[in-house]
Order: C-alpha cells, then sequence, then structure tokens
C-alpha cells in the first residue's frame, strides 16, 4: 500500500501540472509608455451677465455652484430716476393731449365759420397745421417713453447662456455700474486643459486617446486641439472627455499621456513568482523547468490582463510558464526527483 501511495502521488505530480500548463513564446510587442500630468477641468464658455443700466441692485437670484438656463433672471437692477423721467413724460402727455383737443376744437369752429363765410382758407389751413403738431408731438413723447421703458426693463440681469453660475462679484444692495458683471457663467460643455512640457509636443497630436484617473473611476479622453503657441515652455491641449462633470471647475485632475512608443516584452503578472524579495519566471527548456530570476517592471493593465514588462532576465523566443505557482511546484519536484 505504501509504495502503490507514493506511485500515485507520482503519477499526480507529473500529470496535474501537464493538464493546466500555459505556456508562452516571448517576442518583443508594441508598448506605449505613459507620462501623468495634470489636466485643469475648464467650461468651453465663460460668459460674464452684465449689468445694461446703472443703479441699485434690488434682487439676487442666484449664487454660486446654480444652474441656470438662457434667458433666466438672475438679478434686478432699479434706476431711481427712471421712474421721474417716466412721470414727466406722462405729464407732457396729458398737456399736449389738452393742447390738441383745444385744437381740434378751434379746427371745428373754423369749419363751420368758414362754411358760413365768415373765416379764410389761410386760417382753417392753420388749425389743421397746428393739430398736426401736436399729434406728432404726443407720438415723439411716447416714444421717448417707450425708450425709458425699456430702459427700465434692461434692469434686469439675464443669464448669456446655459450653464452653472462660477462667480457672483456683487451683493444685494450694491451699486452697480453699466457693463459690471453681475455673475460669471460657465456652459457650452466640459474640456480638460492640458499644459505640457514642451519636449513632449511633437509626440501630441490632435485625435490621440488619453487616459484620465477621477475618483469615480479611469475614463478616456481624445486630444481635440494642439495649440502652436507654447507658453512658459509649455504647449497646451485640449482634451473632450465624455460624460465629466461639471461640478467643479479649474479642478486639477490626473492625466496620463502617450509620449513614446517602444518594442519590449511583456509576460502575465501570474507567471511572476516571488520568494525572499526576488522574482522568478519559469522557462521551458530542454531539462525540462527551470526558475530564472527576472527583473520586472510594475504591473499595467492590457486588454483585459495583468501584465508586466521583463526589464532583463529573459529574451525573445524563449517559453516560460505562466502559471507562475503550478509551475514552481512542478521544478520544485523534480528538484528533488534529481536529488
Amino acid at each position: 500500500m505504501r509504495l502503490f501511495s507514493g506511485v500515485m502521488v507520482a503519477l499526480v505530480l507529473a500529470w496535474a501540472p501537464a493538464a493546466v500548463a500555459e505556456t508562452l513564446t516571448l517576442a518583443p510587442v508594441t508598448v506605449t509608455d505613459w507620462k501623468a500630468v495634470f489636466g485643469r477641468v475648464e467650461a468651453r464658455d465663460t460668459i460674464p451677465a452684465r449689468a445694461r443700466i446703472g443703479g441699485t441692485l434690488t434682487e439676487l437670484a442666484v449664487h454660486e455652484g446654480d444652474r441656470v438656463e438662457a434667458g433666466d433672471v438672475l438679478g434686478r437692477i432699479v434706476d431711481d430716476k427712471i421712474e421721474f423721467q417716466l412721470a414727466a413724460f406722462d405729464a407732457q402727455v396729458t398737456a399736449l393731449r389738452a393742447q390738441l383737443a383745444n385744437a381740434e376744437s378751434e379746427l371745428k369752429r373754423g369749419e363751420d365759420l368758414l362754411a358760413r363765410g365768415v373765416a379764410t382758407a389761410q386760417q382753417l389751413d392753420q388749425l389743421r397745421t397746428q393739430v398736426s403738431v401736436l399729434d406728432g408731438q404726443i407720438d415723439a413723447t411716447l416714444a421717448e417713453r417707450r425708450v425709458v421703458e425699456q430702459q427700465a426693463a434692461e434692469g434686469e440681469v439675464l443669464a448669456p447662456l446655459a450653464g452653472r453660475v462660477l462667480q457672483v462679484p456683487v451683493a444685494h444692495g450694491a451699486v452697480v455700474m453699466p457693463g459690471e458683471a453681475m455673475a460669471v457663467i460657465g456652459g457650452g460643455g466640459i474640456f480638460l486643459r492640458l499644459a505640457v512640457p514642451e519636449r513632449f509636443a511633437p509626440m501630441m497630436n490632435a485625435g490621440d486617446v488619453i487616459a484620465i484617473e477621477e475618483e469615480d473611476g479611469a475614463r478616456q479622453g481624445r486630444i481635440e486641439r494642439v495649440y502652436p503657441q507654447i507658453e512658459s515652455g509649455r504647449v497646451l491641449a485640449d482634451v473632450a472627455v465624455e460624460g465629466m462633470s461639471d461640478r467643479f471647475i479649474d479642478a486639477r485632475v490626473l492625466v496620463r499621456l502617450p509620449v513614446a512608443r517602444r518594442k519590449a516584452l511583456l509576460i502575465p503578472s501570474s507567471a511572476v513568482i516571488t520568494r525572499l524579495g526576488l522574482d522568478f519566471v519559469a522557462v521551458e527548456a530542454a531539462g525540462g523547468i527551470r526558475l530564472r530570476t527576472v527583473v520586472v517592471a510594475s504591473a499595467e493593465e492590457i486588454d483585459g490582463t495583468a501584465m508586466v514588462e521583463v526589464l532583463s532576465g529573459l529574451g525573445p523566443g524563449e517559453v516560460i510558464r505562466t502559471d507562475g505557482a503550478e509551475a514552481a511546484a512542478e521544478a520544485a519536484t523534480m528538484e528533488a526527483g534529481r536529488g
């Protein structure tokens, strides 16, 4: 029984690794070198909502962070002089209408006198002219009044576009001047603005895909534009990112840029065996499986598989075992058998 058990264990050790053995023939592959930089979240359009008239800010309906639609009323400015101007125009219209009523009465009386032959046609023409002049004066005064009414309506500060309120530099009750910014609106979408050292400028092209690290996970972006003007030794680029939050503008986001392509040997992370601080890989040789010391870089996920780059210890054409733990056990059994 003891002999039979030993034979069975040997058969299991010999057969089980072969059943699950997974090999890989090493060959150089093209890899991309990435550089970690910070991108700044920016709104595509940043437009101030300006006061169209001067006066006192009597209403302020928004605060930083609020979302608004184009045309929303953000605040109201009141100029007390406008009410006095409107009252003055109303008084002028009232006086002119009284004069017009009197002129129309004189014209009717003149027509009756002309019919009886008492008045002359010249006098009647003067009365008609006076009525026409008063009509014109009333129309002109009403037009001027409408101008002042429009000025009063322009006291409403309107949102120039749909987006998020970024700044509100005024307070309720403040005295403002025409053209002064009441709020700053960011809208039109969100993008990333990159400032990369100029030595990487030749490697950046419109359409390149970059990796973006956010709190809710990684995502991809695409370079839309690379600006030709280099500022302070840095080249600027805009990156389009779908679904990026506009909650924080000017926030910094970690971005990885493709800066170079080169040949490298990649192996699955499962092929690496770590013992006493050293990394080993099981290599298939003529005499069986051998553990070889290697130096590898940090792991990186490629097409859903964790891969590491072999810096030294292996060469192209060699066959390795990707099931590191099983290969190590098989190699240990073979060494024990040789002993």
